[in-house]
């Protein structure tokens, strides 16, 4: 009598990638790269903190077809380190808390209530949008299985995050709470090279009255003035 084997059955895969581009153009890509950096650099001192930009979100165990791919997302109460996606089976089953999604011209109305919906449908506690051809903003927060648009977002606070969004010269500005702003990379060179110039400026400066201090100091005796001790 033969002993019938049933084949195992297949692992099932989660890609890393889903083939679509992380921006469609330079404008998006800045914008992208600022507020994953500024959210970083905000919880770099909380290692429970879980920050990335573009990695794709499976909520469901099994289903590797349920998936998106936030421009920016935030997890708390999840460890820092590398990802190739994120599998929230394995991180606790914790969804992302706070999501960003950066507009481009490639990006339509029915794409955006699709990422609305999913981001209702698993959880997500706040949810960002802003197109910065046009400097707006919309934003989305949770009240009981729904994600209810946000009303007035100038000087909005993120309850989660703690940031601020305003307006400013015709683009949005993040604010920390502790009041510095999200930074392009170009912007924070150009701090740091200010900073170095004005610490090289005082430091020149220190040296000229050091200088000035030692000359008058070699001038006392002669003047039959001694100098304190």
């Amino acid at each position: 009598m033969s002993t019938l084997i049933k084949p195992k059955a297949a692992a099932i895969e989660y890609p890393d990638c889903d083939g679509e581009p992380m921006a469609d153009n330079t404008l998006q890509y800045e914008w992208i790269v600022t507020i994953k950096g500024g959210l970083d650099a905000m919880y770099k001192d909380d290692a429970d903190v879980f920050v990335a930009g573009d990695l794709l979100w499976y909520p469901v165990e099994g289903d590797n077809k349920t998936r998106t791919a936030p421009d920016a997302l935030v997890v708390f109460g999840r460890p820092k380190g590398y990802r190739g996606s994120y599998r929230q089976w394995e991180e606790g089953g914790i969804a992302p808390q706070v999501v960003f999604e950066v507009l481009s011209p490639g990006n339509r109305l029915g794409k955006m209530l699709k990422k609305l919906r999913f981001y209702e449908r698993f959880d997500v506690e706040e949810y960002y949008v802003y197109d910065p051809e046009g400097a707006e903003l919309t934003g989305f927060l949770r009240s009981g299985d729904k994600l209810q648009e946000i009303e007035t977002l100038e000087n909005w606070r993120s309850p989660r995050l703690g940031v601020r969004f305003v307006i400013e010269e015709g683009e949005l500005r993040i604010y920390r709470p502790d009041g510095r702003r999200f930074l392009t990379f170009l912007e924070m060179e150009e701090s740091r090279e200010l900073a170095e110039a004005e610490a090289s400026t005082a430091r020149a400066e220190a040296a000229a009255a050091q200088t000035r201090a030692d000359r008058l100091a070699a001038q006392l005796p002669a003047l039959g003035v001694e100098p304190q001790g």
